[in-house]
């Protein structure tokens, strides 16, 4: 696979710009490009370039509002509710982290609850700025159908991520970040726009059975983590993200990556929590994540984005020629 290595700031702008060709406000436009970004620098690939002309068709025939600026109340001292608008998810967040963090930092422990929302890409991004903020946090959401409850063949939950992050002294934070199935679901679309096989166990065909042709898994199901447990594991997090948010449940969230049919109304939830002794939770956080690091065979998690992000800032992004070539065909379309 070709690619072509953008730094950071030249991959947000070429972003940007085709989000504005494509009909969408100019700070919103550059919060998404941040966001996807964000998530190429750390690894997650298909969070980053990939979902760009799935976003800018979706603005384009109105599916997703590009033009919205989500709105926020309070629903307790302690509760936010975020309106996305059915426009992104990426400005929702920029909107809830702050108050959500000010929230946390006055009484303890807030929540945020985003509904009429969008695909959120990474939750790894916005979970590191809570911890950057000196809390813990927690992040879920709900996504279209695409994994089936374990011993069905028909898709229900979605890959319905989960994020946890918390501040390290002296270091990057611990951050966490997974899907409930066995990877992410745009890892399949990643691989299909690419002309690439997907690996054993990732997925099953419409017919229950295993495939490695992406066309296939996105017809059928994706394999959950843990099987029966990883299935349960979602369906916690669909109450989060959908009955706790007033959003739609997965199987009601409309694609991600077509732009016909109505909004996605996908929701979000996240939980900050301020340490009520932060000096020794520091210490404490410090000699368990250090007694692990130091056991042979072993690697924390988040030590390969922490490794990504590294590179990516002196390096830049590599990001395949085809969707750099489609960036500025959306761009050029304006002109």
């Amino acid at each position: 696979m070709t690619t072509q290595t953008l730094t950071l700031e030249d991959a947000e702008t070429l972003i940007a710009d085709a989000l504005i060709a494509a009909g969408t406000r100019d700070d919103t436009a550059l919060s998404v490009a941040r966001a996807l970004v964000a998530a190429e620098a750390e690894g997650q690939v298909g969070h980053g370039f990939s979902r760009l002309s799935d976003y800018a068709a979706q603005v384009r025939s109105g599916k997703v509002d590009g033009q919205a600026l989500p709105s926020l109340t309070n629903a307790g001292d302690a509760a936010l509710v975020i309106d996305a608008g059915n426009g992104f998810a990426y400005p929702a967040l920029d909107l809830a982290i702050p108050a959500l963090a000010e929230a946390a930092q006055k009484i303890g422990c807030a929540t945020a609850a985003i509904h009429n929302s969008h695909h959120c890409g990474a939750l790894s991004v916005p979970m590191a700025r809570v911890a950057d903020q000196g809390l813990v946090g927690m992040m879920m959401a709900n996504t279209p159908s695409a994994m089936a409850p374990w011993g069905a063949k028909q898709p229900f939950f979605g890959t319905n991520p989960i994020a946890f992050a918390a501040p390290r002294p002296g270091g990057d934070p611990l951050v966490i970040d997974l899907s409930l199935s066995r990877v992410a679901r745009g890892k399949v679309m990643h691989a299909k726009k690419t002309g690439q096989t997907i690996p054993d166990g990732w997925a099953l065909d419409a017919d229950g059975q295993p495939t490695t042709n992406p066309d296939a898994a996105l017809a059928g199901s994706m394999l959950p983590i843990g099987e029966a447990k990883g299935a349960a594991l979602a369906l916690i997090v669909e109450i989060f993200a959908s009955a706790m948010t007033g959003a739609n449940s997965s199987p009601e969230v409309g694609s991600f990556f077509s732009a016909d049919g109505p909004p996605s109304g996908a929701g979000q939830f996240l939980m900050a929590f301020r340490p009520a002794d932060p000096v020794g939770f520091a210490h404490r956080i410090d000699r368990l994540l250090t007694a692990i690091d130091a056991m042979e065979g072993t690697r924390l998690p988040g030590a390969r984005r922490a490794a990504s992000l590294a590179r990516a800032s002196s390096h830049g992004i590599d990001v395949p020629v085809e969707y750099v070539t489609e960036a500025r065909a959306i761009v050029g379309a304006r002109a």
